[in-house]
């Protein structure tokens, strides 16, 4: 296993166990598909229930019974083909970034193959403003490591420059 995979899994690991003890936790735990609301620190942080059948935001949502599974085979091949990027990756932030989006991607996959759907329950809400989205840690991780990829991509493992 190269050093790059194997920072890509050891940052994907912690993050796909936290998503889904998570889930767990604040779903069954709290009960939350039952009760809807949990008000935690009113109006920043409330638990709010909500199944996505679709990707962020709903999109790609609808009541077929090949969707999810569809939705779960993109998210195995996605994450299959980080791994096997982050094979020729250098340092921990790439590798990490990747880590992030395959343990989120699995995380959310997971849930379409225990509940059909992907379990989204934090609601944050600030200054006037009241978010009508709820969203999960999977989906934080795979934002914060899309959005690294992105930032990061090209400026590690390259060589130093010459100085003149």
């Amino acid at each position: 296993m190269t050093p790059g995979l194997r920072r890509a899994l050891l940052t994907a690991l912690p993050v796909f166990a936290l998503d889904q003890l998570s889930k767990y936790a604040v779903v069954v735990g709290l009960n939350l598909d039952a009760v809807g609301r949990v008000e935690v620190a009113p109006p920043y942080l409330v638990f709010q229930m909500a199944w996505n059948r679709g990707v962020n935001f709903g999109l790609l949502s609808n009541d077929s019974t090949l969707g999810p599974w569809l939705l779960v085979a993109l998210s195995v091949a996605v994450s299959v083909a980080l791994a096997l990027w982050s094979r020729r990756m250098r340092g921990w932030t790439l590798p990490a970034a990747v880590g992030l989006v395959i343990g989120g991607a699995l995380g959310n996959a997971i849930d379409r193959v225990l509940w059909g759907a992907v379990a989204d329950f934090i609601n944050m809400s600030c200054c006037g403003f009241t978010s009508p989205w709820s969203f999960n840690v999977a989906d934080i991780a795979i934002f914060a490591g899309a959005a690294a990829l992105i930032v990061f991509s090209g400026r590690e493992g390259k060589p130093a420059g010459r100085k003149r």
